[in-house]
């Protein structure tokens, strides 16, 4: 397998294996243990239905709008043969009148609109290419060529797009790449693009914003393989495309399954504003950084009256805290560098468009569109701050806090890609982190030992299973899992516990309108009837992103990979020097931790390894390992190795497939010896969104 594939990308032939069954014109459930939607879950879509303002039927109108033409293709094959992206799969969302009981009404909508597909055109020398991947591709009309924003995730979809375009709009050269911001699907198909040697020699520029390379690189890196795990549950990797699996992504439909790429930047916006002219378009780039990404810009082209929003407004509410793990958003700062473009660019603009979701135009439906944004994201902030200040917890905000009525009324301002539950909980922990002020739940038990005691309590297994029947019956489904996930946790090996745990799970996944919440309980639901299910080990770092990757970050780490135990009583220090780009590191183990400092040697330090980056490059791959460079003379030991290979036998094998429920791991599956020094699989592709 291409190490250069992300996990989804990696584990996605394990989603084909269950296909949706077409049985006349309903389509049965892709798990022969799944049931169908509950009377008080189709009561309660039925009452979303009446409720949701269903009659503003603009998104529809503008996502048609400026549509050129589709390919007749429905799939992209990848270049190791597998599919790399399939629309076809979603199709069974379209057809008039369709509703599914399993999916929330609000979702179908939004999974419904991320169906479009091919070339449309924004206005004169703007076009863009939807749902070819998770994000859009814009192309603008240079004096030359294509100015191209956000090349998607993967090489073989950005190379589709481009052809695409040519084959219709007439053959451009590429001359300009722009990064909007640092996650995988906005940069990861430069290479189906454009050549590294024609940026390499100025003949293309690639731009991006301040801190591109540092955030595209490490944001993933020291919990990767856990934040790629979690990525199962989030982005529903092993969901089928189904009514009761996997229907949407909110910002698009999915993540292309092909292989992810980086080339760096050769223009760095550094400043708040920056002013160019890049093949006779101008530009006015506007960084916005720690909103949607650490490194994000937001573009005007004054003369089109065009703006460029990025990942900061599309068309939902995103995420402040993302399932898969990352550091929590600011949603107050996102709401002002809303409120700068409005009040910097507002006032010009006519067209607004993204790398997500479709454009909107006219000032007025424009400026509608940025106000209620900035407003849902500055009240956020506000509201879950001022219910905290009264005693609120991060254990009660998400029931109490409310997003004002005439923000729900408004499509634009509904939540997808995060939901008003895990993002009003994420600012609290922003603000006053993970803890209640609750003693009791400030050192408390694993929910492994302390769950024996409830299971007790409550008088044992059958009363409990009982009870939780009941309550499922009820359609009760949140106070079933209170009870249930105890039993679980006491009684792992407890399959009737956890196929009825997995049944309320499913039900309050069709209820849910972000498809992060629906995919985590669907998800769960599954590996809990059938087990986690491993197949082979997908790989998400690429040589792109190794070579981008420090050598502090990679010995940061090493030191996380390494186990404290195995070198307990172990001291000592270790140079590293890397002479063909001038890097000096002290390594230090002391104390069963790992640190380096970087500009120092130390001079009792028991080795000095020299071997030039280039050559350190295959060893964090894992292609090669020290002995093996020092074998081709490409690395020099001097002094004692002991401390080294002390360190090297140390190092963890971080398994992906670790157990997120209880009594879901099934055998191991066999794994071929790694190398120590490597940076380990699953660890940095998964920053995509």
């Amino acid at each position: 397998m291409n190490p250069a594939k992300t996990v989804i990308m990696g584990s996605i032939f394990l989603a084909q294996v269950f296909s949706t069954v077409v049985i006349g014109k309903e389509l049965s459930h892709f798990d022969k243990k799944g049931k169908p939607p509950s009377r008080y879950t189709i009561k309660f879509q039925k009452h979303q239905r009446s409720i949701l303002p269903f009659e503003d039927k603009r998104d529809f109108e503008e996502m048609k709008r400026g549509f050129i033409a589709a390919p007749a293709y429905r799939e992209i094959m990848a270049d190791e043969g597998h599919v790399a992206w399939s629309m076809g799969k979603y199709d069974f969302l379209l057809g008039p009148g369709k509703t599914f009981d399993t999916i929330h009404p609000s979702l179908q909508r939004q999974a419904i609109l991320n169906m479009n597909y091919g070339l449309y055109k924004v206005m004169d020398g703007v076009y863009q290419i939807r749902g070819y991947d998770l994000a859009n591709i814009t192309f603008i009309e240079g004096k030359s060529g294509w100015i191209i924003f956000d090349p998607l995730t993967a090489k073989e979809t950005a190379r589709a797009a481009l052809k695409f375009i040519n084959e219709q709009l007439g053959k451009r050269p590429v001359v300009a790449v722009v990064y909007s911001h640092s996650h995988g699907d906005h940069f990861g198909g430069v290479r189906g693009v454009v050549e590294e040697a024609d940026v390499n020699s100025g003949k293309v520029k690639i731009i991006a914003p301040a801190g591109f390379m540092d955030h595209a690189v490490a944001e993933n890196v020291y919990a990767g393989t856990a934040m790629a795990r979690r990525m199962f549950y989030q982005y529903g990797v092993l969901l089928p495309a189904s009514p009761y699996g996997h229907v949407d992504q909110s910002i698009g439909k999915n993540t292309a399954a092909g292989n992810l790429g980086l080339i760096p930047p050769n223009v760095v916006i550094e400043d708040d504003f920056k002013e160019m002219i890049v093949d006779g378009v101008k530009m006015i780039f506007q960084n916005t950084p720690g909103t949607e990404a650490p490194a994000e810009m937001n573009t005007f082209f004054p003369e089109k009256k065009l703006f460029w929003a990025a990942e900061n407004i599309v068309g939902t509410i995103h995420n402040i805290y993302t399932l898969r793990g990352a550091l929590v958003r600011d949603p107050l700062k996102w709401a002002k560098e809303i409120n700068v473009a409005i009040y910097k660019f507002g006032p010009e603009t006519e067209v607004m468009i993204a790398s997500h979701s479709w454009p909107r135009w006219g000032h007025d439906r424009v400026m509608e569109v940025m106000r209620d944004q900035r407003d849902t994201y500055a009240n956020l902030n506000n509201g879950v701050l001022h219910l905290a200040n009264q005693g609120v917890t991060i254990n009660q905000i998400h029931n109490l806090y409310k997003v004002p009525e005439s923000l729900q009324k408004k499509w634009h301002a509904r939540s997808y890609h995060g939901s008003v539950e895990h993002n009003s909980r994420a600012v609290v922990n922003r603000y006053l982190g993970y803890w209640d002020a609750n003693p009791t739940t400030l050192i408390p038990l694993s929910p492994e030992d302390s769950a024996p005691l409830y299971v007790e309590m409550m008088g044992g297994a059958d009363k409990i299973l009982a009870k939780g029947r009941q309550l499922y019956k009820q359609g009760k489904y949140k106070l079933a899992t209170e009870i249930l996930n105890k039993l679980v946790y006491a009684e792992p090996g407890n399959r009737r516990a956890k196929e009825l745990l997995a049944d309320a799970f499913e039900q309050i996944g069709y209820q849910q309108e972000s498809p992060s919440v629906r995919n985590s309980f669907l998800a769960a639901a599954f590996e809990l009837r059938n087990g986690i299910k491993t197949g082979a080990s997908p790989k998400g770092t690429g040589p792109d992103m190794i070579r981008a990757m420090g050598t502090g970050l990679w010995l940061d780490y090493l030191a996380i990979r390494m186990d404290g135990a195995k070198v307990k009583g172990q001291a000592g220090k270790i140079n590293l020097v890397t002479p063909d780009n001038g890097e000096k590191y002290v390594v230090e183990l002391s104390n069963e931790t790992l640190t380096n400092i970087e500009g120092y040697q130390a001079p009792d330090a028991s080795l000095t390894i020299t071997i030039n980056r280039e050559d350190l490059i295959p060893i964090m791959m894992g292609v090669k390992t020290f002995d093996d460079q020092l074998k081709a003379g490409k690395a020099r030991f001097k002094g004692d190795r002991k401390l080294f290979d002390r360190i090297r036998m140390a190092m963890t094998d971080f398994d992906i497939f670790f157990e997120m429920m209880p009594g879901t791991k099934g055998k191991k599956p066999k794994k071929t010896p790694g190398k120590p020094m490597q940076v380990e699989p699953y660890t940095i592709d998964a920053n995509i969104d």
